[in-house]
């Protein structure tokens, strides 16, 4: 079996592309190769022996599905693709629309639809909790500098900024809301959201959806440290009913398919907890749920391929995850390699 997988840049906001396949390979059952597909040819993953087998470089999306469509095709007709996992938000449009295509050329994927990719969107978050009896903080949409003038009025300083695809920022007032927003539409584009900022402890769940309203695996943890952009660097897995039954009636309203990151915090003085995103892939800590029993990463490529796959019953609880870095020394003919010829073999 040859699985591509994207997202192998693993920086101070690490992307989910090596702990999915760390969980891949942890399998008793899996006997194949990774394919690393990368969007930059510094991408740590790409380097990382252990890691990947053969590394290519792929182009945005954004530039266009054509050109992205013939790099996939021109991969696939050198390692013959059984499956591709994206794990990168902003890609996740290009390979839905191109699931039939690629399904085509014998490479199976499992994506949620359009429909259900959109309804969760963040500028939607908000109709869909209200729609769907879910706390969430109150948030406008802001699709111009102009529009940060209605925030006072209808939220609280301070706020969250918010980025289409990726990036927050906490703002105190006017000038830092519109730093934010300058800054964030610049790399990601409109709208931007300003949502209200709930204060409370931080908790996330990683989910596996299989695409008829029920969970195939649901693992919830609490952040334990927290980056200065929000990221989980360390967190542990906990036990609690209240929250796992909301996220199973998330996953239950949108038939989600696939992996998904619900973002909570649980308010301090109600004790309730606020939905604050739901990220429609595996998150970079996803490797935990692995450590706690439920190898969600693996399960999925099953599904990829059709397979039954049995719904996880339970997870241990306690188990942490602490993120680290070190430096990866590696030669510069592999740099080279990637760069002048958009290949990396790492056998």
């Amino acid at each position: 079996m040859n699985i591509a997988i994207t997202g192998l840049n693993n920086v101070d906001n690490p992307g989910p592309g090596v702990p999915v396949i760390r969980g891949i390979k942890d399998s008793p059952k899996f006997d194949g190769n990774i394919i690393g597909l990368m969007y930059d040819s510094l991408e740590p993953g790409a380097y990382l022996k252990d890691v990947t087998d053969r590394n290519y470089l792929i182009p945005y999306p954004a530039g266009g599905l054509e050109p992205f469509f013939e790099r996939i095709k021109y991969i696939n007709s050198k390692e013959k693709i059984d499956v591709i996992i994206p794990t990168l938000d902003a890609e996740l449009y290009a390979f839905i629309k191109l699931e039939s295509r690629l399904n085509q050329l014998g490479i199976k994927t499992f994506l949620p639809t359009l429909e259900h990719l959109n309804f969760r969107g963040k500028d939607k978050l908000s109709s869909y909790c209200e729609s769907n009896d879910i706390i969430a903080p109150r948030s406008i949409l802001i699709n111009s500098v102009k529009d940060l003038h209605q925030i006072p009025s209808e939220l609280s300083f301070p706020v969250a900024i918010k980025g289409i695809f990726y990036d927050a920022h906490i703002a105190h007032n006017i000038e830092e809301a519109r730093t934010h927003f300058n800054n964030i539409s610049s790399k990601w584009g409109l709208p931007i959201i300003a949502q209200e900022f709930i204060k409370g402890e931080e908790y996330n769940v990683v989910v596996l959806g299989d695409g008829n309203g029920g969970s195939i695996g649901t693992v919830p943890m609490k952040k334990l440290f927290i980056t200065d952009k929000g990221k989980a660097w360390a967190g542990v897995t906990i036990k609690d009913e209240i929250l796992l039954d909301i996220s199973d009636k998330i996953i239950s309203s949108l038939s989600w398919k696939g992996g998904a990151e619900l973002e909570f915090v649980k308010e301090k003085e109600s004790n309730k907890f606020y939905l604050l995103e739901i990220n429609p892939r595996f998150p970079a800590w996803v490797y935990l749920a692995v450590g706690a029993g439920q190898n969600l990463p693996y399960a999925l490529f099953e599904l990829a391929l059709g397979k039954e796959v049995d719904k996880f019953e339970d997870y241990e609880v306690g188990k942490i995850f602490i993120r680290y870095s070190w430096d990866l020394i590696t030669d510069i003919k592999k740099f080279e390699q990637i760069t002048v010829q958009g290949e990396l073999d790492n056998g």
